[in-house]
């Protein structure tokens, strides 16, 4: 049974739970190691009416984004299961279909949310291992000058070990994550019970009480109060692997409550201790537990790292497959699950990037000036999306919808307004990481759709091309299929075989590989063939895959061949175009666009290893193009 089936039992809701809560919940678990000292790191004064003040903050902020907006409203927008920017971005796709410009708008601002999410991929594994890692200032300040190297021996250890595969990693993050939440309870309530005042907190009137009392200094402490819910959007995003129901079981209750019981048990320890606001997190625990917690802490934050870099391989893979991202090697990790890949690429790139970071900001204290803007822009994409696909899809009222729409907008705009007053100090890095890989998809975007017009132009219709060919041509035994991105009428590389070599095959087939915006295609969904020519020779073959699976041009052939065309997989001749890429001086694409776009066409992984097809039965033709 899948994990978004809605006949769960109660026993396997249970079991997916638990596995969530290793996953899911890794980077959202980890931020009590930082969250409430970065709000007062800078000069906020540590009283009662303060303390009570921030912690109201932080309480409001998990309740109405991450229970209210997440698990409740946008967990319900799934795509057969699936939750994450890029199913957000194809269900308002879905809903817009009549409105080309709304449909540009959304396509925009899906990838622009995608290029923060790798921003944020950068930063959280990153402030997570060193802020764990820097608790040994606390325990032993003489090991200060140690906290960097270990850090970076942390990161690189996780980054090598991905082409491992995550499947014997994955079996301990739940019990550690769950004992880690158990800690952090544990922990919470023994300094709650000296000072229970503390849960005054979740009154309102103290976060309110607090923003008019500081005005623009109030203002400014929602850039670190975010902190506190990064990784929101993780319980979306990973819906697939777990279900709505486990996810917002895990989240309701244990997650939640857990985390709120430390940020008020932090509370209540600088209620009796200000000068704890050093690192009020490891010391919430008595001189004994300290290295026990650094220990924990670390494997924690490792455990919540794995999970955003995870997360960009997924990421990755669904815009590769929707065509907003040119191709990459994919390594599957796991023979039993599907969404377990490897992309050597992606994270080479992110562990040189993380490094960089690490040794560049050199404290989670500086890293948190870089963390939050990513986040934030991120939020305020998935809830426009969200109420696009309340609104046109789903036809919720009006009213409904736009009380949806400026409810939570006013809130992401209000921390992501916070967060912008940090680009100086280093929140400037994920926004040019963001803006360097939004114009990298955006210009392989433009290009794919030039390069298709461009296909478009000299198309020839199936029935017109038995009209061309000529009795001079050659004709032998044997099957051609021709691969082609175009849905329509007959490749370039055909008409280019017929005319340089002159052979016919008995049976030619056109084959072309098709995403569609939903994430699974089972068998009996996925060839669609149609015949042409008086003896049924020329055959149209469509295959249809969802952008969470990899398509294999082997097996699906045998589906066709089971379908009625009689031909042998085995011997059959695959022709695929390799195209030399120029533009014309009047291009449509921007100069600056072209050599980026002509970089990354070259450079974008061959069709016959991406489709799984048999190299040995491969021939490459040349064809010009110019766009």
């Amino acid at each position: 049974m899948s994990a978004s089936s809605e006949n769960q039992t109660k026993k396997q809701i249970t079991g997916l739970a638990l596995g969530a809560i290793g996953v899911v919940f890794g980077d959202i678990g980890t931020s009590p190691l930082y969250a409430l000292k970065e709000v007062f790191r800078e000069g906020l004064p540590i009283d009662t009416l303060h303390i009570l003040g921030v912690l109201s903050l932080i309480f409001w902020s998990l309740t109405l984004v991450v229970t209210t907006k997440y698990a409740i409203f946008i967990m319900r927008a799934d795509n057969k299961g699936e939750g994450g920017i890029i199913a957000l971005m194809t269900l308002a796709l879905s809903g817009s279909k009549d409105k080309p410009k709304r449909m540009r708008f959304i396509v925009t601002i899906g990838l622009l949310g995608a290029s923060l999410f790798y921003g944020d991929s950068i930063i959280t594994p990153a402030i997570s291992v060193l802020s764990a890692v820097e608790g040994l200032q606390i325990i032993a300040p003489s090991l200060n000058e140690y906290v960097l190297p270990i850090t970076i021996m942390v990161l690189g250890g996780l980054f090598i070990i991905q082409s491992k595969g995550t499947g014997r990693v994955g079996r301990i993050f739940a019990p550690v994550m769950c004992f880690w939440f158990a800690l952090l309870a544990l922990l919470g309530v023994i300094n709650i019970i000296h000072e229970p005042n503390v849960l005054m907190a979740i009154n309102p009137y103290y976060a309110v009480h607090l923003l008019v009392e500081l005005g623009w200094e109030g203002f400014l402490i929602m850039g670190a109060v975010v902190l506190a819910i990064t990784g929101a959007e993780a319980l979306y995003a990973d819906m697939g692997h777990f279900g709505l129901k486990p996810i917002r079981y895990a989240w309701f209750s244990f997650v939640f409550p857990a985390l709120l019981i430390n940020y008020f048990g932090q509370g209540a320890l600088l209620l009796g201790h200000p000068e704890a606001i050093q690192n009020p997190f490891y010391l919430l625990a008595p001189t004994w537990a300290l290295y026990p917690l650094l220990i924990l802490s670390t494997l924690a934050t490792v455990i919540a790292s794995q999970a955003v870099i995870s997360g960009a391989f997924s990421v990755t893979r669904q815009a590769i497959q929707l065509g907003y991202c040119p191709r990459m090697n994919i390594l599957h990790t796991s023979g039993q699950e599907m969404g377990q890949v490897y992309i050597p690429a992606v994270n080479w790139l992110l562990m040189v990037s993380v490094f960089v970071l690490v040794l560049s900001f050199k404290s989670s204290s500086a890293l948190a000036s870089a963390y939050g803007i990513a986040v934030t822009g991120t939020m305020i994409i998935d809830t426009i999306l969200a109420y696009i696909v309340f609104q046109e899809l789903w036809h919720w009222t009006k009213l409904t919808s736009v009380a949806f729409l400026s409810t939570f907008l006013v809130v992401d705009i209000l921390f992501f307004s916070s967060n912008s007053l940090k680009i100086p100090t280093g929140g400037w890095l994920p926004l040019v990481v963001a803006t360097v890989l939004f114009l990298i998809l955006t210009t392989w975007l433009w290009g794919r759709k030039l390069l298709s017009e461009y296909m478009d132009e000299r198309r020839t219709l199936f029935e017109d091309l038995e009209e061309k060919i000529s009795s001079k041509l050659v004709k032998v035994e044997g099957t051609a299929i021709y691969l082609t991105r175009s849905l329509h009428g007959v490749p370039q590389v055909l008409l280019h075989n017929l005319e340089h070599n002159h052979v016919l095959h008995e049976r030619i087939m056109v084959l072309t590989i098709v995403t569609t915006n939903e994430p699974y295609v089972d068998e009996e969904h996925r060839v669609k063939i149609r015949a042409f020519g008086k003896d049924h020779n020329f055959y149209r073959v469509k295959l249809y895959y969802g952008f969470k699976q990899d398509a294999d041009v082997r097996r699906a052939l045998q589906l066709c061949a089971e379908q009625g065309i009689d031909f042998d997989v085995k011997t059959a001749s695959f022709f695929i175009g390799s195209e030399q890429l120029s533009f014309r001086n009047r291009s449509p694409m921007p100069r600056w666009r072209r050599p980026l776009f002509k970089f990354l066409f070259q450079n974008s992984s061959s069709a016959i290893e991406f489709f799984k097809i048999p190299v040995d039965r491969v021939m490459e033709l040349g064809i010009r193009i110019e766009l």
